[in-house]
């Protein structure tokens, strides 16, 4: 049997199939008794039918029809896919997804936009969150974390659209960033004694370059003893530690009132006791108290920007900061960005599709009215191998760091030739 026409098999058994079901007895059955229950019916409905089917097309009914009612349906394949980073649904049947850094289409469809509203719905709905035509946008996660987006007419002109970013059930680890060459070890050995020795750090990037997964890895070099508060619009971070108290944004009701926006969970979270704050993404007005944050005892505390240079990430932070309407004198801003933030780290998506730490700088303090910075590590581009990977070095700068001395206060002592060492990727 052909595609189309297994398609319509497949509508006519569920259509049958959902007539005969009793969904809210359904939903109080426990899910692995439920799943028996309805795949034995399947099976029930196609002998009655009198379907031809062979055995390999049975089961592939049975699977599908199963992530229709317990599922989400054609995304079910796709999630269930380890290799799969990205899956990008532009209308009911335009779907690709990113493997390895690159974008591909496959041959996922929806029978309409009906049918994808349906998915949104079920996404949404699991998370208390809603889409409809007077609220068309909506960010919400799976169970697995992963985060998603999806908008509807009349603000998608050619139907509902989704973005779903994975994020994979075990974080990747700083190891695995070494071998992929993701980073040198040595800019990780000078990181991670950063983040033990409590400097503010901000994770700088474009959209996908890997700043959550990459402060994820950072996390576990956090103390155990410490308490941490995150801080998400969608929940994503996955913090390594025992003692975390996760907080996450909300939406305004159908009234438009009720939201509660990140700058409010950060003021709040001051009085939660924590010694470090975690910002999954710094976006707007909460910059100014983030800022205050840092300088006023939680000293360690790290977040991630969307910049294409740590200069860049300079500029947006003082923005933002503005948005908080407190007319402060440029001065004044750029001295609590000196003062809060000790490190940045920039990282890009190379043309190859890798993830790259590009830059490792310090911010050293103020000249005249401008924060200033050097650069400790930067990833020096050399052009393309062979094999159409990007070849280049992590080249040192030769210049110590001036918070060598906070790390010798807090017992910890990186060896000279930290500060030497190039690393070639090819």
């Amino acid at each position: 049997m052909d595609d189309r026409g297994f398609e319509l098999v497949k509508r006519d058994v569920h259509r049958t199939l959902l007539a005969q079901l009793d969904l809210e007895k359904l939903s109080a059955t426990a899910n692995g008794t439920a799943k028996q229950a309805v795949a034995a019916l399947i099976l029930d409905i196609a002998a009655r039918e009198k379907l031809l089917l062979n055995a390999a097309e049975k089961d592939r009914l049975q699977a599908e029809l199963l992530d229709e009612v317990f599922g989400l349906g054609p995304l079910e394949a796709l999630l269930a896919d380890p290799t799969i980073s990205d899956i990008l649904v532009n209308g009911k049947d335009m779907v690709f997804v990113e493997r390895f850094g690159k974008l591909q289409k496959v041959d996922v469809k929806f029978r309409d936009d009906r049918h994808l509203l349906q998915i949104i719905d079920r996404i949404v709905g699991a998370v208390g969150r809603r889409v409809d035509e007077s609220s068309p946008m909506v960010d919400a996660r799976l169970a697995d974390g992963s985060r998603v987006n999806a908008i509807i007419p009349p603000l998608a002109l050619d139907g509902p659209a989704v973005s779903i970013r994975r994020f994979g059930t075990t974080p990747l680890t700083a190891e695995k960033l070494v071998e992929n060459k993701s980073i040198s070890s040595e800019m990780l050995a000078i990181l991670s004694a950063a983040v033990r020795a409590r400097i503010s750090i901000l994770i700088s990037g474009g959209t996908g370059a890997g700043k959550t997964t990459f402060l994820n890895m950072l996390s576990k070099y956090i103390p155990p003893t410490e308490r941490l508060v995150t801080i998400e619009d969608a929940a994503e971070l996955q913090m390594q530690q025992e003692n975390v108290v996760r907080l996450e944004t909300r939406p305004p009701n159908v009234e438009g009132v009720g939201a509660v926006r990140q700058r409010q969970l950060l003021v709040n979270s001051l009085r939660m006791r924590p010694d470090r704050i975690i910002i999954g993404e710094v976006r707007g007005e909460e910059a100014f108290d983030m800022l205050q944050a840092m300088n006023t005892g939680h000293e360690g505390s790290m977040t991630t920007i969307h910049a294409n240079t740590c200069r860049d990430a300079m500029a947006r932070l003082e923005s933002m900061v503005a948005m908080a309407n407190f007319n402060l004198p440029e001065r004044a801003v750029r001295q609590q960005i000196a003062s809060a933030i000790g490190l940045v780290v920039q990282i890009s998506r190379m043309s190859d599709g890798s993830r790259r730490v590009v830059s490792l700088a310090e911010i050293t303090g103020m000249e005249n009215d401008i924060v200033s910075m050097q650069d400790i590590f930067t990833f020096v581009r050399r052009g393309i191998g062979p094999n159409g990977a990007v070849v280049g070095s992590f080249r040192p700068s030769g210049i110590r760091p001036k918070f060598l001395e906070k790390l010798r206060v807090a017992g910890i002592l990186l060896p000279q030739e930290l500060f030497e060492q190039v690393t070639e990727v090819s």
